[in-house]
């Protein structure tokens, strides 16, 4: 399950001019390698005092074992998926805007697995909404990650 993330307050916050877009920029699946400065780009709104970008990158290690590589796989409604699950998460927080682009396909460690950028009025409002997103994404997503090992054996991590 999920940790829980409290939901950004909805309260009249008397230092904006309008109240927050929540309007979802990108939300889309990819298996070509992720550009977070475009991210972070398309988030920028002038009602926004905080950006905040998540990038989770592939690690070399997972329990205790060293990885060398990972495949992700997307079920073919994962695009579907993303788009609503964003769509639900931006009406919960009080962004500007989002971005959130998952990466499918073969990565080497270091590549980038996923990014997310967030845009608020306030810092608190970005770091809650971009942490409840990373991990509605990881907990709700339907991709698959196969690890590869040194020894030449692999492993499906948090498959069905």
């Amino acid at each position: 399950m999920a940790p829980e993330h409290p939901p950004t307050p909805h309260a009249h916050d008397a230092s904006r001019l309008r109240p927050p877009a929540r309007e979802v920029v990108i939300a889309a699946v990819s298996d070509a390698p992720l550009d977070v400065a475009a991210h972070e780009a398309a988030v920028d709104r002038g009602g926004a005092g905080a950006v905040v970008t998540f990038r989770g990158v592939v690690r070399d290690h997972d329990g205790g074992r060293a990885v060398t590589a990972i495949e992700y796989v997307g079920h073919p409604s994962v695009e579907k998926v993303l788009v609503e699950l964003v769509t639900e998460l931006a009406a919960r927080t009080d962004c500007e805007a989002l971005a959130v682009t998952h990466r499918v396909g073969e990565l080497a460690v270091g590549d980038t697995a996923i990014v997310v950028a967030v845009s608020a009025a306030h810092r608190q409002e970005a770091f809650v909404a971009a942490a409840l997103i990373v991990d509605e994404v990881k907990h709700r997503l339907p991709v698959w990650k196969r690890q590869q090992f040194p020894d030449g054996t692999d492993e499906w991590v948090a498959c069905p």
